[in-house]
């Protein structure tokens, strides 16, 4: 494939802007070429600057689960678009989509509409702070919860380590306040709250985590969470932010069954367009200001423009539950194509697969936190990742990212993806 404009695009883009993006998950260094810039979207494709055509596994991180440029989503944007773009003033539509996402949404009933998942975590671990009047917070390893201060953090080797800050610029003592544990360990989490229990606030985490690739909960083990964190009076978050309406209507709490006291959502809640929320147990959501002493605001909260395309996603989501039936089906019928794929190639590989997220791993597996998904061949994911992306198969420039299944994906989209992996992996293992 040609990639000319893209690639002067991309010149042209550093001189200017850090790295020539505006977010480092769509930089193209660990897969070793430059990043392609995006034209425009229809269905289940991506055209390129330079024309080029691809079948998206990305679906802008998430949010596109009806496919780009779905006609209600449209139709519901450019009715909002004809009455203005931004008040700084409540509407109507702010109060539907309330309503909606208490409604779906097992744990929340009380939200507050931000504009980002960043925005959604951070402000969550602000009210649980200031409902247990406790500062300690815990995270896992490899789950990723925005770029907040306190939660750019590693673990060293202590089941309980305070944290260390991945990112310049966080101060020391801010990343004290965080202790980062193992994913899929309840003792590590029992030995914690047994040695600081009355100090932590929170304990947050994706409940299937879609940040070091997809990797989901072992048996028991959010159950197990839900237990400590009651015995102990610590809040516990479900950073649904990506599995919000994804991996169900209500999420992985709805899947898994198990409710946690806050939520924060984001992507699939703007129908594409930047929002986040969060929300729970009203007596906990009580904290929140103008009700409570908890600060938080926005400018653009409540965007009507977000709001619109949001209700219009979840409204279709709510009203066609085979939506989740036809997603995840062609999820299925994709991880086992490539798996058998990787096995005719006798290329290494495990497949993770949660509902329609989807990581095909360069690792014998299997991948159950961070330090087996980080066992992965990287390398050898660049080469997969280029070969797919010249047969015209977009997925994430990144190992540790999810894939994730749209509803506008067809059969037919899915039998060529598997043959273009089919292809690819060929192209892997005589180059391994």
């Amino acid at each position: 494939m040609n990639h000319i404009r893209s690639s002067s695009l991309f010149a042209q883009a550093q001189r200017h802007i850090p790295g020539g993006v505006n977010s480092p998950a769509r930089a193209f260094n660990a897969v070793g070429r430059d990043p392609l810039f995006i034209e425009r979207a229809d269905g289940s494709r991506l055209y390129d600057a330079d024309g080029n055509s691809y079948l998206d596994y990305v679906g802008s991180w998430g949010p596109m689960i009806l496919g780009h440029r779905h006609p209600a989503v449209l139709e519901a944007l450019n009715e909002a678009l004809r009455r203005g773009t931004s008040y700084g003033a409540p509407t109507s539509s702010e109060i539907d989509i309330a309503d909606l996402i208490c409604e779906i949404v097992p744990s929340i009933e009380s939200v507050r509409l931000v504009n980002s998942g960043t925005e959604a975590t951070m402000s969550a671990i602000r009210v649980a702070r200031g409902y247990t009047g406790r500062d300690l917070v815990v995270k896992f390893i490899g789950n990723y919860h925005g770029h907040v201060d306190s939660l750019l953090v590693k673990a060293g080797s202590g089941l309980a380590t305070l944290g260390i800050s991945d990112s310049a610029g966080v101060p020391a003592a801010f990343a004290a306040t965080t202790i980062a544990l193992p994913f899929n360990s309840l003792a590590a989490v029992e030995e914690c709250f047994e040695a600081r229990g009355d100090k932590i606030a929170c304990v947050i985490l994706e409940p299937v985590v879609g940040n070091m690739g997809c990797v989901p909960p072992g048996e028991g083990y959010l159950e197990g969470l839900r237990k400590i964190t009651q015995k102990h009076g610590a809040v516990l978050i479900f950073d649904e932010v990506m599995t919000g309406f994804r991996v169900a209507l209500g999420g992985a709490q709805q899947r898994y069954g198990v409710t946690p006291d806050m939520t924060t959502l984001g992507k699939i809640i703007g129908g594409g367009l930047p929002v986040g929320a969060y929300g729970g147990r009203k007596d906990i959501m009580a904290k929140v200001s103008p009700v409570g002493p908890v600060y938080q605001a926005g400018t653009l909260s409540g965007n009507p423009l977000a709001v619109a395309a949001g209700l219009a996603t979840l409204k279709l989501l709510k009203g066609e539950p085979q939506v989740y039936e036809n997603i995840e089906r062609k999820a299925k019928m994709l991880a086992q194509g490539v798996a058998a794929a990787a096995a005719a190639a006798g290329v290494t590989m495990t497949v993770n697969r949660v509902a329609s997220m989807v990581t095909f791993f360069f690792n014998p597996g299997p991948v159950t936190d961070w330090d087996s998904a980080s066992a992965s061949r990287t390398d050898v994911f660049g080469t997969f990742f280029r070969a797919m992306l010249d047969r015209g198969i977009y997925l994430p420039c990144s190992q540790y990212e999810a894939i994730f299944v749209s509803a506008s994906l067809s059969e037919e989209d899915i039998e060529a993806t598997i043959r273009a992996a089919a292809e690819s992996l060929k192209e892997v293992a005589s180059k391994s």
